[in-house]
């Protein structure tokens, strides 16, 4: 699992450079954009896989990533590669700060990963490194200010390479924000609910009006993202675990292994047995 940093943790930001990142973890390049945003300051050449899908970015460029996104980061020769991380709740101050992460930026339509160049490789260490690491000693106050006016920034910036035209066809910004969040959501409480009412609930929806955004945003009805989520984390728990079938299926929230047999056989075909 990979391990976000302190920072992350404590203020909903962080700044580091990729090998700082990779450290943490084992020196794995592989790790989960969780609830997070990120954005990825390109300073050399590097293939980003992003859902399976990879992607040759070259220096000076950034590339925006949404939450709950696979990332593998290719090989690097100086891992000159910025990683900034932050929770929607850090940025969102304003109806603006929210469509704007809820934009084109994280959640573009035809791929899963924003790419947008910029100018002047020096310039974006100074503001991003140096500058960055300024503020975080004089006054957290301030170097939390900063790190929000520098994320607005970036997006501003990648904004002017979205086509007009793309942008005017980008009107529904809210159902985006309401399917993030619900994905936040379920990623916290997918063990212990399993109906859309719940998250609709959560969110000050209907269910109605929920499964409508996650149609329009993923192409899915919000009961087939619950039940793909639980798929998901079943598989991985017979696999990776030493836990029984009975241990699995309760740690999963299911009321007993009959039911989870049920519900895996019903969704892959296979019995939990097969699978583990």
């Amino acid at each position: 699992m990979y391990t976000i940093t302190e920072q992350l943790k404590d203020n909903g930001f962080s700044i580091n450079r990729l090998d700082y990142i990779m450290k943490r973890n084992n020196n794995r390049r592989e790790l989960n954009t969780l609830e997070y945003f990120c954005i990825y300051i390109i300073l050399e050449d590097i293939k980003l896989t992003v859902e399976d899908v990879p992607y040759d970015i070259t220096a000076g460029n950034i590339a925006f990533v949404g939450p709950q996104k696979k990332i593998v980061f290719g090989k690097t020769k100086r891992s000159d590669i910025f990683v900034i991380a932050f929770s929607s709740s850090f940025y969102e101050r304003s109806t603006k700060d929210s469509l704007f992460i809820n934009s084109q930026l994280f959640f573009n339509y035809d791929s899963d990963v924003f790419v947008a160049p910029f100018t002047n490789i020096e310039q974006m260490r100074v503001i991003f490194m140096e500058r960055m690491e300024s503020f975080q000693l004089k006054d957290k106050s301030l170097y939390i200010s900063a790190a929000h006016n520098a994320i607005e920034r970036l997006i501003l910036d990648a904004f002017l390479h979205i086509p007009t035209e793309e942008i005017r066809k980008d009107f529904k910004f809210d159902y985006m924000y309401y399917v993030n969040r619900f994905k936040v959501i379920l990623q916290r409480d997918y063990k212990k609910e399993k109906k859309v009412s719940y998250y609709a609930n959560e969110l000050n929806i209907s269910s109605r009006r929920l499964t409508e955004m996650t149609e329009y945003v993923l192409g899915k009805k919000a009961k087939h993202i619950i039940i793909e989520k639980l798929v998901n984390e079943c598989k991985k728990a017979l696999v990776f675990s030493n836990c029984t079938i009975s241990e699995v299926s309760y740690e999963l929230g299911f009321s007993n292994e009959g039911n989870f047999s049920n519900f895996i056989k019903k969704h892959t075909g296979k019995n939990p047995s097969e699978l583990k």
